[in-house]
């Protein structure tokens, strides 16, 4: 396990585990929730809101510094354009099982993370360029290739049972990620973006609902995908002038404007 600097374990148990955890688990159901009673295009938008990577960014601003926090941002958008293509191999993977699927695609993005980690992109528009690069192909491939549709929304029966189980699921890789994301600034920005939410909110779908569904689900949160890279850049050039609480408070504004943006351009998608 890997302690804070200066910190007592009881608080590095809080802030590495519990709180990723419960905040993970919470956001995951709300995910799965509100797109299977409202569709797949606003749960995929809602899905990739930048709250997980906000709580990483923060705690290891806590941590480490805001500088070293605005560092490892930098990154972000490379990796989140190797997360999309994680969602493009996962949703193609699933029509041939769930298990093959999550296999291919987390190796894809262990062996394109390794090689990021190498590259280690020292500008933003060169982490933008990746992210363009892998989402813009990526989403044109479900969208015009595949002809992936969005999906309405389906009837489910909750149980406490079920609900518990997305819960866990998302909390517990959340939290394993941020175990991991106190080694240095690249492996930071590469764990805080850890394809957790993508993973768990797949796999329930795949489970549930089938690869059809999953796969619309994909397409939409490629497309929010752009609310998350948006965050990213903007606390790279933000916490090291206005510190952790109003950069974050600024960039979520960002963030939240390039939401609407998604919301209205997803009105003309299939």
């Amino acid at each position: 396990m890997f302690y804070t600097l200066g910190a007592s374990p009881a608080m590095d148990w809080l802030t590495q585990v519990v709180i990723p955890f419960s905040l993970s688990a919470a956001v995951v159901i709300v995910i799965t929730l509100v797109a299977e009673r409202y569709g797949t295009k606003i749960g995929g938008i809602i899905g990739t809101l930048p709250t997980n990577l906000a709580v990483a960014l923060v705690f290891i601003g806590v941590n480490r510094g805001a500088v070293f926090a605005a560092d490892a941002a930098l990154v972000v958008p490379a990796e989140m354009g190797i997360n999309i293509l994680f969602l493009a191999v996962f949703s193609i993977a699933a029509y041939r099982s769930l298990s093959f699927a999550l296999a291919v695609s987390l190796g894809m993005w262990a062996l394109l993370s390794a090689g990021l980690y190498l590259l280690s992109p020292g500008q933003v528009w060169l982490s933008l360029a990746i992210y363009l690069a892998l989402m813009l192909p990526s989403f044109l491939f479900l969208e015009l290739w595949k002809k992936v549709p969005s999906r309405s929304p389906v009837s489910v029966h909750y149980t406490g049972r079920k609900i518990l189980f997305r819960g866990l699921l998302a909390g517990t890789v959340i939290a394993v990620a941020v175990l991991l994301s106190n080694v240095g600034a690249a492996i930071s920005g590469i764990f805080s973006v850890f394809p957790a939410i993508f993973t768990s909110t797949m796999t329930i779908f795949v489970y549930e609902h089938g690869a059809r569904f999953a796969g619309a689900m994909a397409k939409s949160m490629m497309l929010g995908s752009v609310t998350t890279v948006g965050f990213s850049v903007a606390v790279h050039y933000l916490f090291p002038e206005l510190d952790i609480g109003p950069g974050t408070l600024v960039a979520y504004l960002i963030s939240f404007v390039l939401v609407l943006i998604v919301s209205r351009v997803s009105r003309h998608i299939k």
